[in-house]
């Protein structure tokens, strides 16, 4: 059978105050131009289909024109679970009428965990629908005062699943959430825990270590198709990936890349995976160097100009207006920094310790480093100290 892993659409997100409904358009016009061309099962769609839980009419509509191409004309069932950044409720809404129409959708945990059963040459393949939940809302639905973290509640549900299913058919699970392995020893000791890669983009489930979900939960599926992570990678095996995002949504993602997850798995469960890429409509990356040089047409004319931008600054000294500098070469510049990160303003106004007992000569040294991440050479001092004694004598 072969399916094709999607996750993290956020359709409506605004980032930096952009709106990425054009973007977001682009590559899910790709994504049905892949699925045209490998023909699967089924596409998965791993939570997290909005980006806020009340999204925009264009966000909505545009949904509908992508499901509506994928399901009336590809025929193509969609499997859809809730994540953190949906509405449950809004998302389930319709799903058993649209059921008959191929898409599958769970938004609110239920006591039973939704089951989507699909067949290839080899027969049946059973797909598990678990939406995330809060582990407070996994406690009261699952009937169990045990549960406390995320991990508890999925270990709940896989076990729920296994005990009532068994063996009986190659099975998939379709989750939401902060997935680690745990790499352990022949004596069944905890290793070390392989975590995965997080940006910038994602939104924290929980606090205290109370978010992470260990990957053996997921052992006794052929495949667990993940959302909420947004780099595409696997946790611990190809059994377990994240597909990662449509798109950049942040500049800790600049070096991403993005696409879908084609999963094919054989007769016995097993199952091999390949990332097909789709190309955005604009890049997002980081340019870093002097204005002048960022601003030359012999640098700039390297790169897509239409890309999302954010520029580090090497210069030194002040610079006038440098971002609508930058704006007139890049017109969808994101932001900017100078080379030379601000430290905190604690560390900046207490001048280091003993500051009390220093000469106004020696703050201004140390100011002066902290700013500019260097020292002052030996002719800034001497105008500095001139300036120092003239201000004391109360003179011009």
């Amino acid at each position: 059978m072969k399916i094709i892993h999607t996750s993290d659409w956020h359709i409506g997100k605004i980032v930096n105050g952009f709106s990425m409904l054009e973007d977001q358009k682009h590559a899910l016009e790709q994504l049905v131009s892949i699925l045209e061309e490998e023909r699967p099962h089924a596409l998965v769609i791993a939570g997290d289909i909005y980006d806020r839980s009340i999204p925009p009419v264009e966000a909505v509509e545009l949904l509908d024109c992508v499901l509506s191409k994928i399901l009336l004309e590809l025929e193509i069932p969609v499997l859809v679970i809730a994540g953190n950044h949906d509405s449950p409720e809004r998302l389930s809404f319709g799903s058993r009428l649209l059921s008959k129409k191929g898409l599958h959708i769970a938004g609110v945990l239920g006591s039973e965990i939704k089951k989507v059963q699909l067949n290839d040459e080899f027969g049946p393949v059973d797909f598990y629908l678990i939406p995330y939940s809060d582990p407070r809302e996994a406690r009261h639905i699952l009937a169990d005062e045990d549960i406390s973290t995320h991990d508890d509640a999925m270990r709940k549900i896989t076990d729920r699943i296994k005990e009532e299913n068994g063996d009986a058919n190659r099975s998939v699970a379709v989750a939401h959430g902060y997935v680690a392995y745990s790499k352990k020893s022949c004596n069944g000791d905890l290793c070390e825990i392989e975590e995965p890669i997080r940006c910038e983009s994602e939104r924290p489930l929980s606090v205290g270590g109370s978010e992470i979900i260990e990957a053996d939960c997921f052992e006794s599926f052929c495949y667990a198709a993940l959302g909420h992570l947004h780099g595409p990678q696997r946790v611990g095996s190809e059994k377990a990936r994240y597909s990662g995002s449509l798109l950049k949504y942040s500049f800790s993602e600049a070096s991403h890349k993005k696409g879908v997850i084609a999963v094919d798995i054989d007769e016995a469960g097993n199952v091999e995976t390949r990332h097909l890429p789709l190309e955005p409509l604009r890049d997002m990356r980081v340019i870093k160097g002097p204005l002048k040089e960022l601003i030359n047409p012999n640098i700039y004319s390297c790169g897509d100009t239409s890309d999302y931008v954010f520029a580090i600054l090497a210069d030194e000294g002040e610079l006038f207006d440098p971002i609508s500098k930058l704006r007139a070469v890049y017109p969808n510049i994101m932001g900017l920094e100078r080379s030379q990160a601000m430290e905190s303003a604690a560390s900046r106004t207490a001048a280091g310790k003993g500051h009390r007992e220093k000469s106004k000569l020696e703050l201004f040294e140390e100011f002066y480093v902290s700013i500019c991440g260097r020292n002052i050479s030996e002719e800034g001092k001497s105008i500095v100290k001139e300036a120092i004694d003239s201000a004391e004598k109360g003179t011009d």
